[in-house]
């Protein structure tokens, strides 16, 4: 009997074990990836002292879904604070038996709910700012601020706790109000009881509600009409305030009412809500799509940075979801586009218009605030995401960019239907303004730029074989221009290489047609994740039969960068190895990597009697791979930098230009 006991047991301990292995198999087939995403996000967040690369802001990565669930459970607020939860900005950690309905309220905000709804509306942060920046001291009088939040659906502890953050990390004497503008949420817990829980804060708080879904532009300009302090303070609904967040803000706008100024944007984890500091010396820019980037300062924005660490720095463009103005100024400079739609480009077009219209706009250093970055959105746009932002972007660049906007028009699919839009009023603002040129603005505000321009060489890199190269339009235009340039120094040889380019750009396509030439161009490389940002190895890819592929397309400008979109240079670099006492350098593969403004690794000249694309730091040039990339599914050469060779066919090359308006 005693053993038949025990063997009962063990079969009740062997099936027992199994539906544990089968439910954790459940668990696991929904919530494993997320559950690897979310421990590295926990592990990483320990780095948060480290400099970090923020991620991309205002860029739309598309709607997201929130699956089947009910409308009670979108309605649901289940904010249930645990207490010492993320305090100091730490990350929140889930237990695995929570993971299958962490994974289900993920999908509503397109952020980890469950972790924001355990963490305090008022809980504590580190302060992030250097040495120096705490011991800075700041008029005791300065201007007072309305704060103005936008917010669609969003989470009840999300919002509250960038509410709370502004509370009780800002001089409450230079708080005029915080206003809270709807656009137009269908949430039940946004509506009478948020009415009631603002009523009791300490602060003066409305809420103002549009009829119906507006957007951005339109909700930030019904806050700024109603506001009445001094300057208005714009952030996102998704935020969180450091320590002295405030005051170098309305410092520099003290001093200056035509400064916009912006803090540094800090990263609030998706997964686990960490608080982790960014890396304060980055400006933002765009790309050739017009999407928002930062971007590393330039070497001599970085030298001044070294005498003070503390002072603000110009940034060409802004992130555009938190900034700081003075209240008269926003309007008389032309507050927002009002034709924009729901979101995307505004942030543009105010950096544009700020910077051509007499205005600046800076980055205070010792203002830090954290933002909710996420890898896609939850929230619909009423006609389609694609098409509002083409002609958002379009609105921008038809008023703002002058000869770029065909360059845009003309590169970027989906945009050409929006080349007519109606932008009078704006136009009739910025001659009002007696704004400058977009020439202006890149040449003044933003030199390091990398975009096209009359003064630049714009179009394909590609390899020749001059034993079938029977392009005789090309060939007779290099000889004659070789006669002139022969005896010039580098950048005299580009001016007059770019010019006689850029004049014969027709001829040279149109014979391009008829010649016998390689069919591989030199390509961008693919993005890098972890910096959103091309970066690694550079390839020769089979040339695409439209002329107007961004990849195959470069920039060179009379210095010898070969830029290409997102602000990566063509890079030489030595790659050495010892066989006994002898050093050996072996053939280099070459990189594109960061520009830099001095760096003569990046520095080429193009030899107008061999053809050759030559390195002035090392005086090497060069070479195309001969057989294809192994295990890669598009046809690839490698790209080498090796001893330059006149007889050596494989570094012959062609600049070949494209019209880029």
């Amino acid at each position: 009997m005693f053993r038949l006991r025990v063997k009962i047991f063990y079969i009740y301990i062997i099936i027992s074990f199994m539906l544990s292995v089968y439910l954790f198999y459940l668990i696991s087939k929904y919530s494993v990836e997320k559950f690897i995403n979310y421990q590295r996000s926990v592990r990483s967040s320990k780095l948060r002292d480290r400099p970090r690369i923020p991620q991309i802001v205002g860029h739309y990565v598309g709607v997201g879904s929130v699956g089947n669930v009910s409308k009670d459970f979108l309605n649901t607020n289940n904010f249930a604070p645990v207490p010492g939860v993320g305090e100091n900005g730490d990350p929140v950690v889930i237990q695995a038996k929570d993971l299958l309905l962490m994974q289900q309220l993920f999908q509503i905000n397109r952020y980890n709910l469950l972790a924001s709804d355990r963490v305090a509306l008022n809980r504590s942060l580190p302060d992030v700012r250097k040495s120096k920046c705490v011991s800075k001291e700041y008029p005791s009088k300065l201007p007072t601020t309305s704060i103005i939040i936008v917010f669609h659906n969003e989470a009840w502890s999300v919002l509250l706790r960038t509410v709370w953050s502004v509370i009780i990390r800002s001089p409450r004497h230079l708080i005029k109000e915080i206003l809270l503008v709807d656009d137009a949420s269908d949430r039940r817990f946004l509506k009478n009881d948020l009415e009631n829980y603002v009523q009791k804060l300490p602060v003066v708080i409305s809420i103002l509600r549009l009829n119906k879904r507006e957007g951005l532009v339109a909700a930030r300009l019904m806050g700024a009409r109603v506001a009445t302090g001094d300057t208005l303070t714009f952030l996102d609904a998704h935020c969180e305030c450091s320590p002295g967040w405030l005051e170098p803000l309305l410092a520099r706008v003290q001093e200056n009412p035509k400064k916009v100024v912006c803090p540094v944007i800090d990263i609030i984890s998706d997964d686990n809500f960490s608080y982790i500091k960014s890396f304060e010396f980055h400006w933002g820019a765009f790309n050739w799509q017009m999407h928002f980037r930062w971007y590393t300062l330039s070497d001599e924005e970085l030298a001044e940075r070294r005498k003070d660490t503390t002072m603000p720095f110009h940034t060409p463009a802004m992130a555009g979801g938190l900034f700081t103005i003075d209240r008269k100024y926003f309007f008389d400079v032309g507050a927002y586009d009002e034709r924009l739609k729901i979101w995307g480009g505004d942030n543009l077009e105010m950096s544009f218009r700020i910077w051509q219209c007499g205005g600046e706009i800076e980055i205070a250093p010792c203002s830090h605030v954290g933002h909710l970055f996420r890898k896609s959105s939850p929230y619909t746009f009423p006609g389609g995401v694609s098409g509002i932002l083409n002609e958002n972007l379009a609105r921008v660049a038809l008023v703002w960019m002058d000869d770029w906007a065909k360059f845009f028009f003309k590169f970027n699919k989906g945009t050409e239907e929006f080349k007519s839009l109606n932008v009078s009023s704006r136009v009739a603002l910025k001659k009002h303004l007696s704004c400058k040129s977009f020439d202006w603005y890149l040449r003044k505000i933003w030199p390091q730029n990398f975009f096209p321009a009359p003064n630049k060489f714009f179009g394909r890199i590609q390899p020749i074989d001059l034993s079938t190269f029977d392009h005789q339009e090309y060939i007779t235009l290099m000889k004659k221009i070789n006669l002139i340039v022969k005896n010039l120094n580098p950048e005299l040889k580009w001016k007059f290489l770019i010019k006689y380019l850029s004049e014969n750009v027709k001829k040279i396509g149109d014979s391009m047609k008829a010649a016998k030439h390689t069919s591989f161009c030199l390509q961008k490389p693919k993005s890098n994740s972890i910096i959103n940002q091309p970066y690694g190895q550079s390839f020769l890819k089979k040339c695409s039969l439209l002329i107007n592929v961004l990849d195959e397309q470069f920039v060179i400008d009379d210095y010898g960068r070969v830029m290409t979109d997102e602000g990566v240079c063509l890079d030489s670099f030595r790659k050495t190895s010892v066989d006994g006492e002898q050093i050996i350098e072996e053939a280099r593969k070459i990189k594109m990597v960061t520009c830099g403004s001095n760096k003569s690794a990046q520095r080429w000249v193009y030899e107008t009697d061999t053809y050759h694309v030559r390195n002035i730091d090392s005086n090497d040039c060069l070479e195309r791979g001969v057989t294809l990339i192994k295990d890669d599914p598009e046809d690839k050469l490698e790209v080498l930098l090796n001893p330059c060779d006149v007889r050596n066919e494989l570094q012959k090359w062609m600049l070949f230009p494209v019209a880029w308006k």
